[in-house]
């Protein structure tokens, strides 16, 4: 009687948790993750989009300085040591100068926005992923409806903050722009924390770092042994792999040489299964999907250098443009709302009509597949950084000696805006979908941070091109192209020549995709092998 009992309350336990997990994630609570996203993006865009005219207005910094440097605490600095005398740096009255120690903590200051903000951008999509099923047929195309609106609402919440946030900055009032910030970040905070215990939690994997470095440390103690065969390789039995919570994964001829982690030697028949010199194949497998997602990834790293120009040249170039309609002034940091609309456009479009029809034309049910729609991103970044250099040249050409400002206007800069915003779709839900499916189970995060890693490399190699401009063009007499009065040099030199370094990217990238194999993977159970969708550029 006892032993019915405890099978009753055993049986009903188990009904209880499934219909937990059945009420747990999907579109419900993915939702709270998608107004986290806009929130939390609206605090940081809050900050970084005007950045720049902080820096020339408020620290005084010249245009290449402030192209290179990028809550609380910083509205704190901004109140208590920098903002002197209040609504100073909009343009025309002057900041005193800056104490040290407003300068210090107004660095200290965005670095750990910087740094919140690449922690919490990578693990938001996958996280928001993790709230769908991937035993419902219909997860598949939930997962990419999401990335979509995931990046949809990050542009939501940039659209603000890049145009009434951006206005009272402007203006003078940069205190009360840090201090919204904050107060969305503390609501993104709020609002992540209600659905805490209602969200579906993927069971981690253990460190990735460790398991990949295992396999290069098995593969070098075991140089001298000759890779075993396939089926010769070590496996463990069963359909689980031994990365808990992870599909396996089959063999397969890349990068063979890894193959001698998972060869058995005399020595690991002897002993106990060290992973530190054996390794299964699965394990072996991860390490290989990183492997060949690198080259991919490397060849975005330059389309984040033309992503860094909007929220740096392109805001310097609109600076020192006609802005005004009538006695409104419209400031250069909220032109680009012109990029964030054609982002949120070019989403439905892309959505609604481009995925259906690509789908009746090629067949396939993603319509275009991550690697085209990377390589189409990249073409399209590169016509934008032409169409700014082109605006730059006319700009240039209606400079007056006595004025600061060119007499052409700032919607000539529409255009580049345009084309960059509709690469973003491209590009970055593409970066997203191809990182986070093509990454294996126990790494999927890192997959995710790949794209985040992207963007900061991108701005590092931004600083490094600018500061090797000035340094090669900023001799003898010559201000360089990039020069304090930017009306002295040729800013549409630095934008051809980041075209010119895309087109060669963009070449590479197209053998890079050709030579791209999509992952394998196993279903737990029946051992079927899944084969992701061939994805030839």
């Amino acid at each position: 009687m006892a032993v019915i009992e405890y099978l009753s309350t055993n049986e009903t336990e188990i009904k209880i948790n499934e219909e937990i997990i059945k009420k747990s994630g999907g579109w419900k609570f993915a939702s709270l993750l998608l107004v986290n996203q806009g929130l939390a993006t609206l605090a940081f865009f809050g900050v970084s989009v005007n950045l720049v005219l902080f820096l020339t207005r408020v620290l005084d910094q010249d245009n290449s300085d402030a192209a290179n440097n990028g809550l609380g605490l910083l509205s704190f600095a901004s109140w208590l040591f920098l903002i002197n005398p209040a609504d100073c740096g909009d343009g025309t009255k002057m900041c005193r100068h800056s104490s040290s120690v407003g300068v210090g903590t107004f660095y200290l200051s965005i670095y750990l926005i910087a740094f919140g903000y690449e922690g919490h951008q990578p693990t938001i999509g996958t996280f928001g992923a993790d709230q769908f099923d991937d035993s419902n047929p219909k997860a598949a195309d939930s997962k990419a409806a999401f990335f979509c609106y995931f990046y949809f609402a990050l542009n939501v919440g940039s659209l603000f903050s890049s145009t009434i946030l951006v206005y009272y900055e402007d203006s003078g009032k940069w205190t009360l722009g840090f201090l919204v910030s904050l107060g969305c970040a503390i609501i993104a905070l709020l609002l992540y924390l209600l659905g805490t215990s209602r969200y579906k939690y993927i069971k981690p994997c253990g460190n990735p770092l460790t398991r990949v470095t295992q396999v290069f440390v098995a593969a070098y103690r075991k140089w001298n042994v000759a890779p075993a065969t396939a089926d010769a390789l070590y496996e463990v039995e069963g359909p689980e792999s031994a990365i808990k919570g992870s599909r396996k994964i089959p063999h397969s001829d890349d990068f063979k040489f890894l193959d001698k982690a998972a060869t058995i030697t005399q020595y690991d028949l002897c002993g106990r299964k060290d992973p530190w010199r054996l390794c299964t194949v699965t394990q072996v497998e991860e390490v290989k999907c990183v492997l060949k997602m690198l080259p991919i990834w490397l060849c975005t790293i330059i389309y984040s250098v033309i992503f860094t120009q909007m929220v740096s040249l392109f805001v310097e170039q609109g600076d020192v443009m006609t802005s005004k309609l009538g006695d409104f002034h419209l400031p250069a940091a909220s032109m680009s709302a012109f990029d964030i609309c054609s982002v949120l456009s070019c989403t439905g479009i892309y959505r609604q009509i481009l995925v259906p029809l690509a789908r009746r034309l090629s067949g396939s049910p993603k319509g275009l597949t991550e690697l085209q729609r990377m390589g189409i991103g990249l073409v399209m970044g590169m016509m934008a950084m032409i169409a700014a250099g082109v605006t730059e040249i006319q700009r240039l050409k209606l400079v007056r000696p006595s004025e600061k400002k060119s007499r052409l206007s700032i919607f000539w800069q529409v255009p580049q805006y345009i084309l960059l915003g509709a690469s973003e779709v491209f590009m970055y839900v593409g970066q997203l979908e191809f990182f986070n499916g093509q990454a294996p189970d126990g790494i999927k995060s890192f997959g995710s941070s790949l794209c985040m890693a992207s963007i900061s490399l991108g701005n590092y190699v931004s600083s490094l091109l600018v500061s090797m401009v000035m340094g090669t063009t900023a001799r003898d007499d010559s201000p360089g192209w990039i020069p304090a009065d930017l009306n002295q040099g040729h800013m549409d030199r630095f934008f051809f020549l980041i075209a010119a370094l895309t087109a060669l990217d963009f070449i590479i990238y197209v053998f890079c995709a050709k030579w791209y194999k999509c992952i394998n993977l196993y279903t737990n159970g029946n051992h079927k092998e899944i084969q992701l969708e061939e994805q030839q550029n």
